[in-house]
């Protein structure tokens, strides 16, 4: 269900007022695929929050399962409006104490400054690199790489999270893909994870859902090329389509991901 500024889902509410990007599918998506552990995850960080959804879906996620109050989730963003919007929406849920807004700060200036470290670290990033730029800046910072490199990205999120910890993207299919992988491997991360999104069961994959770890937590997989045997690393590769064979529908798998948060399945 929605309105013109908001968003409603099934146990919460998101308020897009003054936000440069509205509520979509990539960040449902991701925030409903991440890999998330409530009896051990503690403190997790939606990098780039935008209007909150993935915050408030990980803190739906992460509800405590038995003593305790559940994991904390704390969300950083650059543009004040969002900011402001993802604040709101936070104070408005049924999980204010365990959500935490920071002032508007780039994810650089975070990382440089912040002393906390984080067990999952999710993030809907921008990953226009060559894309005319929008008329609306606001926009172009929310979807353009200029003002967060892969490589910032990376190496940022690299130094948050704790040594076991893992950092889940979605990202266009193909190239900005590769492109993403051979940066998180330059970082110190490896694949363990990786999804692609189809829109349709005709269509080819529109997004890459990937989940990375660090290279040392990592197992190595023997393969055998050509004849021979060699190391390599091998993640947990599967496919997503989110249409169903009729117009309109939705699969079975994208409705089974996602029917915790859409009223409308």
């Amino acid at each position: 269900m929605t309105g013109h500024n908001t968003f409603c889902f099934k146990r919460f509410t998101v308020d897009q007022e003054g936000c440069a990007m509205k509520v979509g599918t990539d960040g449902v998506l991701l925030g409903a695929w991440c890999r998330v552990n409530p009896r051990r995850d503690e403190v997790l960080l939606d990098m780039g929050t935008g209007t909150g959804v993935i915050a408030l879906q990980l803190a739906q996620r992460t509800e405590s399962v038995g003593a305790g109050a559940g994991a904390v989730i704390e969300a950083v963003e650059i543009d004040p409006a969002a900011c402001g919007a993802a604040r709101r929406n936070f104070e408005a849920s049924g999980w204010a104490g365990r959500l935490v807004m920071h002032p508007p700060v780039s994810v650089q200036e975070f990382a440089r400054t912040t002393q906390n470290r984080f067990d999952r670290i999710v993030s809907n990033p921008p990953y226009f690199t060559e894309s005319p730029a929008l008329p609306d800046t606001r926009r172009n910072t929310a979807r353009h790489t200029a003002s967060l490199s892969y490589d910032d990205l990376v190496r940022c999120c690299f130094g948050l999270l704790n040594p076991a910890g893992r950092l889940s993207l979605i990202l266009p299919a193909g190239a900005a893909t590769r492109a993403m992988i051979a940066a998180a491997v330059s970082a110190g991360f490896l694949p363990s994870r990786l999804t692609e999104v189809h829109s349709t069961p005709r269509s080819g994959p529109r997004r890459t859902l990937v989940e990375f770890s660090r290279a040392a937590d990592i197992t190595l997989t023997a393969l055998r090329t050509d004849g021979t045997t060699r190391s390599a690393v091998v993640p947990e590769s599967t496919s997503l389509t989110i249409g169903g064979n009729a117009p309109g529908t939705f699969s079975e798998e994208y409705r089974a991901l996602t029917r915790d948060f859409y009223l409308n399945l």
